[in-house]
């Protein structure tokens, strides 16, 4: 009977290795394309030229073949004089006349150079006078003429095996005449999500379920490979079902990916189906954060690969193992990632004994490094990663990365491209409305939610534009203006009514939700300004799920709705929106600390203007729900 292997949790590179020394990377063959079509697609074979290009001696420029040797001295002031021929040379004409000594052809760009000609005047260095041309500048042999075969010679060979065609290379495959190309065939990769909670986009929701991103994920990250990816669906924890499935999967595809069904639980099948394949699993468990349920496994040695089925988890482990594996078997070189050097902007804590990947997002410093700021959204975040430009590698034997640390920072994207506008601070659906805005008027804008303490630390160090803060001095009453530090001005932004939320059923008073003690609470993050005003409202109690701490406005407004809390605090337009009962607790300043030397940005600047009084954007804010500033 063959061994089950389960969670036997190996290090990253003794995971690949075992894996790599079964499964094969042969290529899945060539196909003939028309050109039309084979942009993006590897050639199979090298290219050559048939044809020379260009074909023929060409003029480079409107004016008149010559022999060179005829137009030596000539000058401004003592220019040369020769015969017009009767011959003009259009382009797509090929010349019938000679250019004998003394005799001169008007020729167009392109033109084809007629026979004795070995070299073109500008026409602005010439003058006609009847069936005289005046030539008021030497030539030298090959002066404006390109060559037939100097750009590319027939037999030449002009592309080579294993290109990837973009417009340049096409475009090459055209000027030789190519109409076909030999291209390699895509690797056909299968892909299966799994799971009984996986319901796919566009279909009914409940509580309890999650709609299937990792299907979408990971058939274009196929595609962006140069894989042919082919989603056979997603499928509950049905064993028969899942069998039929992969047998299909393995006969149709070269690289096999399932979704989710990696750990140890009682309903997870992936594992069980997959470890009676032939070698089967061949790993169980990588010593990885997040992705440490990642399950390398074969079918003789077609490449097999469960996914953990948390959306993060699932995009890394791929990238890790299974996009390596895709370029080789596409024909593709292998990927080199580009690193850049920065210091981590928060203190981090890791998992001793696993090999983290720490999503970041950077902005520059006024010491002109970067600062890198922790994404902390976990492997279940789906957009954690489509916001983060790269990330961190802390070591196994690592629990702490303090702040201020040098680190490396792996980007996702090819570079790094600036934003005209950083935010770093509190996040509200008001701001949503104003980054809109800002976009539409054609500025990138990267925001990073880290609670308005966090912004304020960030604009003193000079590391954004603008900080979002709504911090309550409970000393003065006064918002945001006491916690200002040197160097930072105020930029007045809105109001918005912070509130106690329950369910639309439940209208006791605050007073009578405070007062009982079987009722649960959701909690803010410590550093969120909303999270002084709960403190404020509890003073001395501590409710049960008081150490229940989410980030934002919106999964505080989800835990009361979805009855995992009875009640919590946040802002009167995410609770309109969730359809909960509302209790104004207090109107709150959201204001933007801006740093005195980032002032004149022109992003600022159209910040600014669209927060003028009266403006589209204040009317728009009005409809949501957020008033006009008061003072402070």
């Amino acid at each position: 009977m063959k061994q089950r292997q389960f969670l036997e949790v190996v290090d990253r590179d003794e995971a690949e290795r075992r894996w790599r020394e079964v499964v094969r990377v042969a290529s899945p063959g060539a196909v003939e394309l028309a050109l039309e079509e084979a942009l993006g697609r590897v050639l199979a074979e090298d290219v050559r030229a048939a044809v020379d290009v260009p074909g023929f001696d060409r003029s480079n420029m409107d004016g008149f073949a010559v022999r060179a040797r005829d137009t030596f001295g000539a000058s401004e002031e003592e220019p040369v004089l020769l015969r017009l021929n009767a011959e003009t040379i259009p382009t797509g004409v090929a010349p019938q006349e000679e250019v004998q000594e003394g005799t001169a052809t008007s020729i167009a760009t392109g033109g084809m150079l007629p026979r004795g000609a070995d070299a073109v005047v500008p026409v602005e260095h010439t003058d006609v006078d009847g069936d005289r041309l005046i030539v008021r500048q030497p030539r030298v042999p090959g002066g404006a003429v390109s060559f037939a075969g100097t750009d590319m010679g027939m037999g030449e060979t002009v592309l080579f095996a294993g290109t990837r065609l973009t417009s340049r290379e096409t475009g090459v495959l055209a000027a030789i005449g190519r109409d076909r190309v030999p291209v390699l065939r895509r690797p056909r990769v299968a892909i299966l999500s799994t799971g009984d909670e996986i319901v796919q986009p566009g279909e009914a929701m409940r509580p309890g379920l999650v709609y299937d991103s990792n299907g979408r994920i990971l058939a274009d990250a196929v595609r962006e490979l140069g894989g042919e990816p082919r989603f056979l669906g997603a499928f509950q924890d049905d064993e028969a079902a899942l069998r039929g499935a992969l047998d299909e999967a393995l006969a149709s595809s070269e690289l096999v990916l399932l979704s989710g069904g990696t750990s140890k639980g009682e309903g997870d099948l992936n594992a069980q189906v997959v470890a009676d394949l032939d070698p089967g699993i061949l790993v169980h468990g990588v010593a990885l954060k997040p992705g440490k349920p990642i399950c390398l496994a074969a079918s003789g040695s077609l490449p097999v690969v469960i996914l953990p089925g948390f959306p993060t988890s699932a995009v890394f482990t791929f990238h890790e193992f299974v996009a390596p594996l895709l370029r080789e078997m596409a024909g593709l070189p292998r990927d080199r990632a580009e690193t850049l050097t920065a210091r981590l902007a928060t203190r981090t804590q890791s998992e001793r004994g696993r090999l983290e990947y720490l999503l970041v997002g950077l902005v520059p410093n006024p010491a002109g490094q970067l600062s890198a700021y922790p994404m902390g959204k976990g492997s279940g975040s789906v957009t954690a990663f489509s916001r983060a430009d790269g990330f961190v590698r802390v070591g196994r034997n690592t629990e702490i990365v303090d702040a201020d640390t040098e680190v490396e920072v792996t980007l996702i994207a090819r570079e790094l491209a600036p934003a005209d506008l950083v935010v770093i601070g509190s996040h509200c659906s008001g701001l949503d409305v104003i980054a809109s805005a800002l976009a539409q008027q054609g500025f990138t804008i990267k925001v990073m939610a880290v609670g308005s303490q966090g912004g304020i630390e960030a604009a003193a160090r000079g590391e954004c534009d603008v900080a979002p803060i709504h911090l309550l001095d409970p000393a003065t009453g006064r918002y945001n203006t006491p916690f200002l530090a040197p160097g930072l001005e105020l930029l007045p932004g809105y109001t918005r009514m912070q509130g106690v939320v329950t369910r639309p059923d439940d209208e006791r008073p605050v007073g009578a939700l405070l007062d009982d003690p079987t009722l649960r609470m959701v909690n803010r993050n410590r550093g969120a300004g909303t999270r002084i005003l709960i403190d404020g409202l509890l003073g001395e109690r501590r409710p049960p799920g008081y150490a229940y701490e989410p980030r934002s406005h919106y999964a505080v407004a989800a835990a009361v709705a979805q009855k995992r809390a009875d009640w919590g605090v946040t802002i009167r337009p995410v609770a309109e929106q969730a359809g909960l009962r509302f209790r104004p607790l207090q109107a709150e300043h959201y204001d933007f600390a801006i740093p005195e030397s980032r002032r004149e940005g022109p992003a600022l600047r159209a910040l600014r203007r669209l927060l003028e009084s009266g403006s589209a954007l204040r009317v728009r804010l009005g409809e949501l729900g957020f008033g006009d500033p008061e003072p402070t």
